[in-house]
C-alpha cells in the first residue's frame, strides 16, 4: 500500500479541559479548530470537510465562527464513543476521496454531577432506572466487582490505576485534576458505588480537542512528522455482554464490544497488542481501565496487579497507559474525550509531549473509547519516516 492510500494526523488544537465560566462549548470548540489549523499551518478555507462531535450542542453551527466556506460538515453522537467515531468518518470519507484535507472536533459543555440519561431513549421501560443502574457509577461498581472476584483483582489494585493517572495528569497543562495522590487518599475518599471512591471517578465536565488530518502526500507537504491513522474499528455488544444499560446480565462474560472492537484495530493494521508502545483506554472509573486493559489484548486477565505493581503502565515502563492522566484526571466531556486520546498519543510520537514524555519514545499507538449502551472504538497510530 502506499502513502496515497493512507491518512495522517498533521494538525492538533486542545482547549483546556476543566470549568470554563463564561465560555461556552462552541466557544472551546472553534479554539481547538483554530490551534489545530495553526498547527498544520492551515487556513479554515482550504479544508475539504469537517466531522464534529458533542452531545451538548450542534457542531456543525461551528461554520458560522470559523467560515462558511460552503464544506461538508458532518455531526455525529456516539456517547463516550463520539470522538473516535468522528475520527473514523472524517479518516473513511478522506480515504472515499471526498477530499485532502479534514478537520475532526469534538468538545462538550457538561453541568455538575452525574449524567441524567432518559431510560425511554435507550429502549428501557421505567423498570430500569427504578433499580439504579441509569446511575452508571452502580453499572460500574457492579461490573468492576465482578470481575474482582473471578481475577483477583484487589481495592489496592483501583487505588493504584488513579494514583498512576494522577501522576501524569499532575504535569499536564491541559489537565483538570493536577494534583498527584496516593493510594491511601485514593481508598480514603467516599465511597461511591462499593468497591469505588470518589478518587477512583472521573467527572463529567469541559473542553474541546481538534484534529487537521491529509490524505497521501499532501500530509508530508504539511508535516515534518505526520502521524499514520493505520487503523480505526467500533463495535456495539454482542450476546451475553453486560453494559452500560444492559437490561440482563448473563453468567458468562463475553460479547465484548471492546475485545471485538480491539481486535479488529489490531488486525487491519497488521499488528498484534505486543507491538503497542503507548496506550489510551477508557477510565470512566479505574475499575473499566483495569478490565479495559485486558479486554483490548494489552494484558491477561489479572495480570494487572503485577503492572501497576512493577511500573510496567507508567511513562518509563514499556507500556505507558493514559500518559497525560486519562479521564481520571482529566474529566470526560464526551464529545473532546476520544480525540483526547488521540492528541496524547500523536504527540508522544512526535517527541512533542505536554506533559510526561514515554520513554524510550514509542513507534506505535493505540487509542480505546467505551459508550453507552456498548459501543467501542479503537485506533491504530503509528509514526512513520517521512524521508522515504
Amino acid at each position: 500500500m502506499s502513502r496515497a492510500d493512507d491518512v495522517f494526523v498533521v494538525g492538533l488544537g486542545i482547549h483546556p479541559f476543566g470549568r470554563h465560566q463564561g465560555v461556552t462549548g462552541l466557544d472551546m470548540g472553534a479554539a481547538a479548530v483554530k490551534s489545530a489549523l495553526d498547527d498544520a499551518g492551515l487556513a479554515w478555507r482550504q479544508i475539504d470537510l469537517a466531522v464534529g462531535g458533542s452531545n451538548t450542542a450542534k457542531p456543525d453551527t461551528l461554520v458560522s465562527r470559523l467560515g462558511l466556506t460552503g464544506l461538508s460538515f458532518v455531526s455525529v453522537r456516539n456517547g463516550c464513543a463520539t470522538g473516535a467515531l468522528a475520527l473514523s468518518t472524517a479518516a473513511n470519507a478522506l480515504l472515499a476521496g471526498e477530499g485532502e484535507l479534514a478537520v475532526v472536533v469534538g468538545f462538550d459543555k457538561h453541568e455538575r454531577g452525574a449524567f441524567n440519561s432518559d431510560a425511554a431513549a435507550y429502549g428501557l421501560g421505567p423498570w430500569y432506572p427504578r433499580s439504579g443502574l441509569m446511575v452508571t457509577t452502580q453499572y460500574f461498581a457492579m461490573r468492576t466487582r465482578r470481575y474482582m472476584h473471578d481475577h483477583g483483582v484487589t481495592e489496592i489494585d483501583l487505588a493504584e490505576m488513579a494514583v498512576l493517572s494522577s501522576r501524569a495528569g499532575a504535569v499536564n497543562p491541559v489537565a483538570w485534576r493536577r494534583r498527584k495522590l496516593t493510594a491511601a487518599e485514593v481508598l480514603a475518599a467516599p465511597m461511591v458505588s462499593d468497591p469505588l471512591t470518589q478518587l477512583m471517578f472521573c467527572q463529567p465536565n469541559e473542553g474541546a480537542v481538534a484534529l487537521v488530518l491529509a490524505r497521501g502526500e499532501r500530509a508530508f507537504e504539511l508535516s515534518e512528522q505526520p502521524v499514520r491513522v493505520a487503523a480505526i474499528a467500533a463495535r456495539s455488544r454482542g450476546v451475553e455482554s453486560f453494559e452500560v444499560y444492559s437490561p440482563s446480565m448473563t453468567p458468562r462474560r463475553s460479547g465484548s464490544p471492546t475485545a471485538a472492537a480491539a481486535a479488529a484495530a489490531l488486525s487491519s493494521a497488521g499488528i498484534s497488542a505486543a507491538d503497542v508502545d503507548i496506550a489510551q483506554v477508557q477510565d470512566t472509573d479505574s475499575g473499566s481501565a483495569i478490565i479495559s486493559l485486558a479486554e483490548t489484548g494489552l494484558c491477561q486477565d489479572g495480570e494487572q496487579s503485577d503492572l501497576l505493581a512493577d511500573g510496567s503502565l507508567s511513562s518509563e515502563g514499556g507500556l505507558a497507559v493514559n500518559s497525560d492522566g486519562g479521564c481520571l484526571a482529566n474529566g470526560e466531556p464526551i464529545g473532546a474525550s476520544g480525540l483526547r486520546q488521540v492528541h496524547e498519543v500523536v504527540r508522544q510520537l512526535q517527541g512533542r509531549a505536554l506533559g510526561l514524555p514515554a520513554h524510550p519514545r514509542p513507534q506505535i499507538g493505540f487509542t480505546h473509547v467505551y459508550g453507552a449502551p456498548g459501543i467501542s472504538a479503537c485506533s491504530v497510530l503509528t509514526k512513520v519516516d517521512s524521508s522515504t
